[in-house]
């Protein structure tokens, strides 16, 4: 793979920024703060149950929500390739009008199949957020690639705390109805689309979108280097049609290194299941503590404390000093064994206030390990191998989570209720901790033989050959925005 020491002499230099590219960087948080200003987001389950629409709970968790799960996997890799294609502006428009597709099927629908269709445009979304999380870098060079991704990703995360904030505000303080909240989320989200329309299109993007350095001074990409000889950048069409190949062909030699195949399995493993327990959640509160005082629903307040403690622990992860290379499996099965006695603790209890605190801190270890993860899997890689690592392990992910979804949940499946589906989720992560656990005592074993004959002079990682660095700058934070 190269590396800065393979730089051709006469390779152009980046592009130099946008004059104006601060106020572009501004404006582009600001609609990702104001994109997630979705006050009734967290109460469209208790929504679907009410009397407003008077669902069922076997129409909520075996027809309506399994619908999320092959939408996403349907439309991911299709809107992953768009994104970069299309230069990401359209697909923020298309975010946009899907939202707003979401929030008039849960005002006006009044069927199963309407909202299977607004979990379908759902499933849409969340795949266009990589056309946010990749825009960014397409307005500063590579050396603010690191403080854009921060600022970025914070403005996200600051948006779903006071949406979570405002819609529990809104219903426990201003006693206003769930059918109120959602029209307060349609207008922030029309407010949205209008905020789209005012984004610079850039002219330039990762993989499709390479322009002739002799015209703009761009330059080639990672890939162009892999092979020297013609640079890839005098052939546009060719390196078009073959970059996907090229990218393959560079993975499997890459594809040994044990930190990178650790972590993008946990990414595969644990997110399938996490995500599984976001979809599923709020039926078991329903199910657990079901009330028709809308001032007594809290899912707004428990989602805003688990934001707000996810990035406290993302940023802790940071600062987090080990031996990755000898510690990586030990640490995955600690976080995930008590993330199977959490999903116990869930399941089990019938005090909704403990399984709030359950949830919550479930979700702040998973988001513990996610910068870690992006940093163990990053840090080898090139920009474009690292996007490309990351939408294959996401792409598996879905895969996996639709596959448990058909079995567990579907109507079509075992169509079980959502306690049952606690116990089986409870199981997989126990699985999982066990299996982590057995490949931490198997490192420890080979390090402790790879060690014992070279007590004299200390050498570099024998057992690993990846050399954790946290100077490397091959665009860590473009995976980290896309997480």
């Amino acid at each position: 793979m190269s590396t800065e020491d393979d730089k051709p002499e006469n390779q152009p230099p980046d592009p130099p920024p946008d004059s104006q590219w601060k106020l572009l960087v501004f404006y582009l948080c600001f609609y990702g703060f104001m994109g997630q200003i979705r006050p009734g987001e967290s109460f469209i389950t208790p929504y679907l149950l009410g009397a407003e629409k008077n669902f069922t709970k076997e129409e909520v968790t075996n027809e309506i929500t399994p619908v999320l799960s092959y939408s996403y996997m349907v439309v991911l890799v299709p809107i992953f390739l768009l994104t970069d294609y299309l230069r990401y502006k359209p697909v923020l428009v298309l975010q946009c009008l899907s939202h707003i597709s979401i929030w008039l099927l849960l005002i006006f629908g009044t069927n199963v199949l309407a909202m299977q269709f607004m979990e379908f445009f759902y499933g849409i979304t969340m795949a266009a957020r990589v056309a946010y999380s990749s825009y960014i870098f397409s307005l500063v060079t590579p050396s603010r690639y690191q403080r854009m991704a921060s600022y970025s990703r914070s403005s996200v995360l600051m948006g779903v705390f006071i949406s979570s904030v405002l819609g529990q505000l809104c219903l426990s303080v201003g006693g206003t109805t769930f059918m109120t909240l959602n029209y307060i989320s349609l207008g922030f989200m029309c407010f949205a689309l209008v905020l789209t329309l005012f984004l610079k299109r850039p002219k330039r993007s990762l993989f499709f979108n390479r322009s002739d350095p002799v015209c703009n001074g761009t330059s080639p990409s990672e890939l162009d280097k892999m092979k020297p000889g013609k640079p890839g950048w005098q052939k546009a069409s060719a390196w078009q049609n073959m970059v996907i190949i090229r990218m393959l062909k560079e993975l499997a030699s890459i594809v040994r290194l044990p930190q990178l195949r650790l972590w993008s399995l946990w990414w595969i493993f644990n997110s399938a299941g996490y995500y599984l327990i976001l979809y599923y959640v709020h039926i078991l509160w329903n199910d657990i503590y079901s009330t028709t005082d809308n001032r007594k629903v809290y899912n707004g307040g428990v989602e805003a404390a688990s934001t707000l403690l996810g990035a406290i622990t993302s940023f802790v992860a940071g600062y987090v000093k080990i031996r990755w290379t000898v510690w990586s499996e030990l640490m995955i099965a600690i976080v995930t064994a008590f993330q199977a006695g959490l999903l116990l603790l869930m399941s089990t209890t019938g005090n909704i206030w403990l399984c709030y605190i359950g949830y919550i801190l479930f979700r702040s270890s998973y988001q513990f390990l996610v910068p870690i993860a992006i940093f163990q899997i990053a840090s080898s890689l090139s920009k474009e191998l690292c996007a490309l690592v990351f939408g294959i392990n996401t792409f598996l992910a879905t895969v996996l989570k639709t596959i448990i979804t058909v079995i567990i949940t579907d109507k079509r499946g075992l169509a079980l209720s959502v306690h049952p589906q606690f116990y089986v989720y409870f199981g997989y992560f126990t699985l999982l901790a066990v299996v982590y656990l057995a490949a931490s005592l198997y490192v420890a074993m080979r390090h402790n033989v790879c060690r014992k004959p070279q007590e004299a002079p200390p050498v570099e990682e024998l057992c690993s050959p990846v050399v954790e660095t946290l100077g490397k700058d091959k665009s860590t934070e473009l995976a980290s925005s896309e997480a």
